[in-house]
């Protein structure tokens, strides 16, 4: 299509233009809004009930704070079934550092079924097939895990996810983990670097969109040189802050680990602690 015919169809009310909703339809969209829980009751008070499906979130946070844990947690966490109150999903669990394992994945399904068997007994007392489908093989199969070792290999998957989805309906969750990890080891072009990621942040805001899913960044720090002194901030700076709807900051305060919702537009800024179990 030459540019006169692409302007031409603009001006007709075609293409890119069409498909308004009015501030009614969002609002009772964000009312109707379906969350995934992270398993901690203090951490989904503050984001609301949990992940939120139809944005991308960020999670950031120093090594072994439990951004890979919490990525796990949710991979699992999205397959509860809607007879239990939740989404009865599947996951896409894109690992970039190897970090993801299997044993633990396996472990927190076991942690998430023995804990729906304590607490929802009542619920699946009618519905027979449920039990069945508790079986920490059963979740370890609802999980769609890429390994990818170069930022090439990133940004083919990520564009092969279009085809993917549309095979895979039931896919809840996409978890990239780290989204930055080979951008920062390979890439020496820092202009290209913000064009390839911030359309790959396009792409993954329209899955997220699309098909009614979630999707969770976990990201690196790094060091920032303000007034005089380092402070620790999220990889890739303010500029890709723009490439999520929330921003989750993971910390030490002494001994304990605690979250921070740093960016929100329906979320206010708030802080909790959190732990990390043998169990989940």
């Amino acid at each position: 299509m030459s540019e006169t015919s692409r302007f031409r169809s603009l001006e007709d009310g075609h293409g890119a233009l069409k498909g308004a909703q009015t501030a009614w339809d969002m609002l009772s969209e964000e009312q109707m809004q379906k969350h995934i829980t992270t398993g901690c009751e203090e951490l989904d008070a503050i984001l609301g009930g949990g992940i939120h499906c139809k944005e991308v979130t960020e999670v950031g946070g120093v090594p072994g704070i439990g951004k890979t844990q919490l990525g796990i947690q949710l991979a699992v966490n999205v397959q509860i079934p809607v007879e239990c109150g939740g989404l009865g999903g599947k996951a896409v669990y894109i690992d970039t550092e190897g970090s993801f394992m299997v044993e633990r994945a396996h472990q927190i399904a076991e942690g998430c079924i023995s804990d729906l068997l304590d607490n929802t007994a009542h619920r699946l007392k009618d519905f027979p097939a449920c039990p069945e489908r508790l079986q920490p093989n059963s979740f370890l199969a609802n999980i769609f895990y890429f390994r990818i070792c170069s930022y090439t290999e990133q940004i083919a998957t990520i564009n092969y996810l279009e085809k993917f989805l549309e095979e895979q309906k039931d896919v809840k969750i996409i978890v990239v983990d780290s989204i930055t990890f080979h951008f920062r080891q390979d890439f020496d072009d820092l202009a290209l670097r913000t064009r390839v990621l911030g359309g790959m942040s396009l792409k993954l805001m329209r899955f997220a969109k699309k098909y009614s899913l979630a999707v969770v960044l976990l990201n690196q720090v790094t060091t920032k040189f303000v007034e005089g002194s380092f402070h620790l901030t999220l990889a890739l700076g303010d500029t890709w802050s723009h490439a999520c709807t929330n921003r989750i900051i993971l910390y030490w305060n002494g001994n304990d680990r605690h979250a921070y919702i740093d960016k929100s537009p329906s979320l206010r800024s708030a802080t909790t602690p959190f732990l990390i179990t043998g169990k989940v």
